[in-house]
């Protein structure tokens, strides 16, 4: 099979697996034409095993935030990343982060940089399903479990009681959308003494900066 043979058979797929790859002729024949295609820049490898077709190659354009929930899964997107998508930090991240049940690892490949951070079963929740651009569904979290898991993967930053850091160093801000009770709700699912106590701290820096 040459390349534009795969191409035809494969452009309405937004990332291919070696499985799907294989399917397509004889096994060891398709293995050699993906190392070939890889170093024309014809396929790019997202991590070992999933690809996706050159970026003048494909038809449809995949998303990061699509691909952070295909690279690594079960995961969605949170942390740094999620609070600058919704305004709650000023500066936009360009590393796409989340957070999965499994172990932490990162991925940089040809459309960036992809890292997750390990948190336990219980407390993966909280997220909603969207879909970018191109109609391709991932999960992120909501805004208030964003802040949650960062406060608790950043907890040695934090002090009960220090409200300042929160506008000092990370500059929170446009926080008149989140919901105070679901941010202890969501906190509350790490089990965790310190990091409730925190957010009822960060809940009353919300609540002076609101002016209540």
């Amino acid at each position: 099979m040459n390349f534009q043979e795969f191409k035809a058979a494969t452009q309405g797929m937004p990332i291919l697996t070696g499985k799907d790859v294989v399917k397509l002729g004889n096994r060891q024949t398709m293995y050699n034409q993906l190392i070939n295609w890889q170093k024309k820049g014809l396929l790019l490898q997202l991590r070992r095993g999933l690809y996706a077709l050159g970026k003048t190659e494909r038809k449809i354009e995949p998303s990061n935030l699509f691909l952070a929930g295909q690279i690594y899964s079960p995961s969605y997107i949170s942390l740094e990343y999620a609070l600058g998508l919704y305004g709650l930090i000023p500066e936009m991240v360009v590393e796409v982060t989340s957070v999965t049940t499994k172990n932490p690892a990162r991925f940089p490949n040809e459309f960036g940089k992809f890292s997750y951070q390990h948190i336990k079963r219980s407390a993966f929740r909280g997220f909603k399903a969207e879909k970018d651009q191109s109609g391709l569904a991932y999960f992120i979290a909501e805004p208030e479990k964003a802040v949650a898991d960062f406060i608790y993967l950043n907890l040695p930053r934090f002090k009960a009681g220090d409200k300042d850091v929160f506008s000092q160093s990370y500059r929170f801000q446009n926080l008149d959308n989140l919901d105070l009770e679901k941010l202890t709700a969501y906190a509350s699912f790490f089990g965790n003494a310190k990091l409730d106590g925190i957010m009822r701290t960060f809940c009353d820096f919300v609540k002076e900066e609101l002016g209540e």
